[in-house]
């Protein structure tokens, strides 16, 4: 009960999520709170906010009830069946190259399962809009949600054989500035994604790109690229399969961007339902810490990493 009033900041809400009073819900707390000797919540008539002993004590409870749930389900798992209809949203690069591919056989081993996917670049919040697991690429703000850890995405500089051979190759990030750089416009913000490098000595080079030609999805992004437009940067599990046809050629090999970890989300639950859990443990089959999309890395012991930017404007160089 604690937990819900928590993460609703509400006693309203979080009665209407148990089924209860919100007197019978203000009552309880107050009791544990008595019990504790600490006071949990400050109320106001407008809202509740956590103390510093209730949120740590928030903490903890969310820990125990997800031991609680895996528990339940580890017991239950062995006899469910997914069936029913599932609900799940992913980013559109991701769920298009990696997730889609394999979505048949999970289909046909769960005959009694309704899959319904959307693919969109926005964040969702899960809880009100009907999912029940979402793939989500970078930090997770919402603390609600239960993570599993999928893989590290990894980012290349490149360009098409032709267009290298054409205006050269870039040798060092400073070279840039000399090429058509292709930008990736973040659908949430509207900015573009910097390209960031640290160099062996430790410093940074920040690559603001916004250039004639700026795309907000990866997949013609890659196009693009292909066809001979400039350079840009993008995820290894985009390019892999140009990168290995020739169509495309990595330069700066020793700049290679790590970017935001690609995660499972879903909402706790005491007893997590078979056809989440059948999802969960797909993605975890199927994207493996070590993917095989990473395989265009060379060197393979690259000791100089880069990672990405979602947002700002620093100007250590520009682009045509």
């Amino acid at each position: 009960m604690f937990a819900c009033v928590g993460e609703s900041k509400s006693l309203t809400a979080a009665a209407e999520r148990l089924g209860l009073s919100a007197s019978a819900v203000s009552k309880a707390i107050s009791r544990l709170e008595e019990e504790l000797g600490q006071r949990l919540i400050n109320r106001t008539t407008r809202k509740i906010t956590l103390t510093e002993e209730g949120a740590t004590f928030l903490d903890r409870c969310r820990q125990i009830l997800i031991e609680i749930e895996d528990a339940e389900t580890t017991i239950a798992q062995a006899r469910a069946i997914p069936r029913g209809r599932l609900r799940v949203q992913m980013p559109i690069g991701f769920g298009r190259i990696v997730v889609a591919p394999a979505l048949a056989d999970f289909a046909k081993r769960y005959p009694e399962l309704v899959l319904d996917v959307e693919l969109s670049d926005r964040i969702m919040d899960i809880a009100n809009e009907g999912k029940d697991a979402a793939v989500r690429i970078g930090d997770l703000r919402d603390s609600r949600v239960i993570a599993r850890r999928l893989c590290e995405l990894h980012f290349v500089t490149c360009a098409s054989p032709e267009y290298l051979a054409k205006h050269g190759v870039p040798k060092i990030p400073e070279d840039l500035v000399n090429h058509q750089c292709l930008g990736y416009l973040i659908p949430q913000t509207g900015q573009y994604r910097d390209w960031l490098y640290k160099k062996k000595d430790g410093t940074e080079f920040i690559h603001s790109v916004s250039g004639g030609l700026n795309i907000n999805n990866a997949e013609s992004l890659l196009d693009v690229t292909i066809s001979g437009a400039g350079v840009a940067m993008m995820a290894t599990f985009v390019v892999a399969d140009a990168v290995r046809a020739g169509k495309l050629q990595i330069v700066l090999h020793e700049y290679v961007a790590v970017g935001p970890t690609v995660s499972v989300v879903y909402l706790p639950n005491k007893r997590m339902s078979p056809r989440v859990r059948a999802f969960v443990d797909f993605l975890t089959s199927l994207v493996p810490a070590s993917p095989p999309w990473d395989r265009i890395l060379t060197p393979p012991d690259i000791n100089v990493v880069v990672k990405t930017k979602s947002s700002g404007r620093a100007k250590a160089g520009g682009s045509r």
